[in-house]
């Protein structure tokens, strides 16, 4: 034990006085404020300040397409009517597009017998979210003639007009709404994610090619002089285990400063709005240490077989690809946290730790769920150390070839 805990003391104060600690504890809790922060101002403001042309023979109709546009004020667009519509037009309208002096131009076309179709050009291909605009405003415009035409006053039409904003409120276990919308639940879990995902695999990976380095320095020969190969390997665990906490326990204080800054309210005041409730703060680090623990002894039973950092990252790939399938899953389980794959997905060891906190975050799962999820997490954990522990006191001695799968069977067969 008194060796096991002197190695996870040296671990963790070479770790923790490095560059990369230092550098790490900075950049990535800014990289995350700039992607959430980014990624919402973006979706908020998706074509904002755009000069469009809406070009029509009715120009009561492309007046009213106008206004509507006008209306969206998060959009804040230059809109132009022009009319009638001919080739001519058409011409000049292209080029126009082309010298960027005109983002697009709505084309409306009036049928016989009333029908109207549209098409909107633009010099982007990706103008999905604007033409979606056009289509909802021209659809406005015509639903407020045609009930004009009905007879109907001009005050009732604004009143049937008149736009509901609908805000999605998940509902609790105990039948109560929680107070958290669509938007934030998918900010919150993915910062949950990233906050796990970043330093399991960035510590268990330094980990790993920390076993390489000392094993081709031969430094190991002489640390098992005086301490068991088992006492390393969870030394090791522990040290850099603890380096993990105390980056993400600097993140959490960074983070409880910043939410008082007038910055965090100005963007709180833009609907940018995240809060954590008292499970996930309970949950969080126990699914960070078993996370750990699980990924850094694959990636330690894997080092140990290797003989340089290059071979160690052919295998990289099959070891981070639950992590990846877990990204990939969290729409899903963000849509429907209760369905059959949410729940399958949560419970797999693997991707447990990632999936079943976003679970927590968006509708919190029956507790037996967590339970179980834990308990598979822990008896995994015991597995892949008892492989990776006997992989590991043979390998960090193997030198000059590489172990093939025979020979890691004898290592596993050794007592």
């Amino acid at each position: 034990m008194r060796n096991m805990l002197l190695i996870a003391r040296r671990e963790f104060l070479e770790k923790i006085r490095g560059r990369a600690f230092r550098i790490s504890t900075v950049v990535v809790p800014l990289a995350m404020l700039l992607l959430l922060g980014g990624s919402f101002y973006a979706s908020r403001n998706l074509i904002e300040g755009r000069h469009i042309a809406v070009v029509t023979d009715d120009p009561a109709l492309g007046e009213q397409v106008r206004t509507e546009l006008l209306d969206d004020t998060n959009a804040k667009l230059d809109v132009n009517v022009v009319t009638p519509g001919n080739e001519y037009v058409r011409t000049a309208l292209l080029s126009q597009i082309q010298s960027r002096s005109l983002d697009g131009f709505l084309w409306i076309d009036a049928q016989d017998g009333g029908a109207v179709t549209a098409t909107y050009t633009s010099a982007s291909s990706g103008a999905g979210g604007t033409a979606a605009r056009l289509s909802d405003a021209l659809n406005r415009a015509l639903l407020r003639r045609r009930l004009a035409a009905a007879g109907i006053p001009q005050s009732k039409v604004d009143a049937l007009l008149t736009k509901v904003t609908v805000t999605s409120l998940p509902e609790n276990r105990g039948g109560r709404t929680g107070g958290v919308n669509g938007r934030a639940a998918f900010q919150k879990a993915m910062l949950e994610t990233l906050l796990l995902t970043l330093p399991i695999l960035l510590y268990g990976m330094d980990m790993a090619r920390s076993i390489i380095e000392e094993k081709s320095s031969r430094i190991f020969e002489v640390l098992l002089a005086t301490a068991q190969p088992r006492d390393l390997l969870a030394g090791k665990l522990l040290g850099v285990g603890a380096v993990g906490m105390t980056q993400i326990a600097i993140w959490v204080a960074a983070a409880a400063l910043f939410s008082g800054s007038s910055l965090a309210a100005s963007m709180m005041n833009g609907g940018l709005s995240i809060h954590f409730t008292l499970a996930e703060g309970i949950l969080f680090p126990v699914y960070f240490v078993l996370g750990f623990l699980l990924y850094s002894s694959l990636f330690s039973g894997l080092a140990a077989t290797c003989e340089t950092a290059q071979e160690l990252q052919m295998y990289t790939p099959l070891a981070v690809l639950p992590t990846w399938f877990s990204f990939g899953i969290l729409p899903l389980v963000i849509n429907d946290p209760g369905s059959t794959w949410s729940v399958i997905v949560s419970l797999f060891p693997a991707t447990a730790p990632f999936v079943m906190l976003a679970r927590v975050g968006i509708q919190m799962p029956p507790l037996w769920q967590i339970g179980v999820s834990l308990g598979l997490l822990m008896l995994s954990i015991w597995a892949v150390l008892w492989i990776s522990s006997r992989l590991y006191r043979v390998g960090i001695l193997m030198y000059g070839k590489r172990a093939t799968l025979p020979e890691l069977l004898r290592w596993l067969r050794y007592s």
